[in-house]
């Protein structure tokens, strides 16, 4: 009785069929996904692996449960072809999905290896982009051959690529000229991740602002500026326009402090003052700390302060403590060598000044007559 009705029902059949299919899909990939999980508990790479790959594998295997029921079914059953084909561009869908997720993965498993919250993160920030910019490019490389694998199912689309062939180069010419932006971001894209002129956490004067490289994307890098606010630049921009990178081999900086003083200013109390605000200072390294008289003119003399820091902002908080140190020990102790105007009078334009001054003072004078002076 069961076997009759069922020979009368082929689609009912086919719907259960699907349905246990599904089910032990589902349990399959539960015990798989608990026996994976105790697998790799001590093995990051294993465990990201795993933890990426948890939904889009499960979808996988019920997509591909489908379509083995679905591919299995009589060829004359009516609605299997068309679902058939639904469940085969969903199988490749999730194929691509569960590609993707494996493959950030990996990149963020290498980015938990290599920590950038060190001391000396050059090397850590270094592999980092790296990282990052690669896990892109392979992403948006996988999600082309999935469209195009869904796409050569159709054969619709197969016919229209057959056309499209006898024309590839003139649509090659007309879609690369249009696409050149996007072209050109992703090929400045792979130039930074592998000669690496800017790195994450980079300190990079852009355009003249100051800021951290926040986030490198497949078309664009987001710059930190010091006032929290944000600058987006195209990826392409960073190849063709030069720009300061004051990180690029080393976090260690030497920065300058300059001062205006005048000439009756001793240098001695000054770079011993120098010294002591060193000492003093927790942002110094203890590796350079130097004054020296680099211009001189007509009015003043300018002092120059190097002192070095571990990274720019410690180097930047060390130039504001120093040049308020100098300042004060300079107010505090030789006030009078601040920088000032000096004007000098010489005794022979006094005595100039002065006669020509009593000059108009007699020509002012009434004149007595000859009768008056006679008596």
């Amino acid at each position: 009785m069961d076997a009759q009705f069922l020979a009368r029902h082929p689609l009912l059949t086919l719907a259960g069929m699907a349905a246990l299919a599904v089910l032990a899909a589902w349990l399959a990939h539960r015990a798989g996904a608990a026996v994976l999980r105790r697998m790799t508990r001590h093995r990051p790479l294993a465990a990201a692996m795993v933890r990426y790959a948890y939904t889009p594998g499960r979808w996988v295997l019920i997509a591909a449960a489908l379509y083995l029921v679905l591919h299995g079914a009589p060829d004359g059953l009516p609605g299997t072809a068309p679902a058939a084909a639904i469940v085969r561009l969903a199988l490749i869908a999730t194929l691509t999905w569960l590609a993707v997720r494996c493959c950030t993965a990996v990149g963020e498993a290498i980015v938990l290896l290599n920590p950038a919250d060190v001391a000396d993160n050059l090397g850590a920030r270094r592999i980092q982009t790296q990282t990052r910019v690669l896990v892109r490019c392979v992403n948006l490389l996988v999600l082309a051959i999935g469209l195009a694998a869904m796409l050569m199912t159709l054969p619709g689309v197969r016919q229209i690529g057959a056309s499209i062939m006898a024309s590839a180069g003139l649509l090659g010419l007309i879609a690369g000229f249009a696409a050149r932006p996007v072209l050109g971001n992703l090929i400045a894209g792979l130039q930074i991740a592998i000669t690496q002129p800017i790195r994450l956490d980079d300190v990079l004067i852009v355009q003249g602002e100051w800021g951290r490289v926040e986030e490198i994307t497949g078309a664009y890098v987001v710059v930190r500026i010091w006032d929290e606010r944000r600058l987006v630049v195209p990826l392409q921009w960073f190849i063709e326009n030069p720009f300061q990178n004051w990180t690029r081999t080393s976090a260690q900086l030497i920065g300058t402090v300059f001062l205006w003083a005048d000439y009756r200013l001793p240098l001695a109390p000054l770079r011993e003052e120098l010294q002591r605000l060193c000492r003093e200072a927790p942002e110094w390294d203890g590796r350079v700390c130097v004054l020296q008289v680099t211009d001189a003119s007509e009015r003043s003399m300018q002092l120059r302060a190097l002192v070095s820091a571990r990274d720019s902002g410690q180097a930047w908080d060390l130039r504001c403590r120093i040049r308020e140190g100098l300042i004060a020990y300079v107010q505090m102790h030789w006030p009078d060598c601040l920088p000032r105007l000096r004007v000098e009078e010489s005794p022979q334009a006094d005595a100039g000044d002065a006669a020509a001054q009593g000059r108009g003072d007699g020509a002012g004078l009434p004149q007595a007559s000859p009768a008056a002076r006679a008596d």
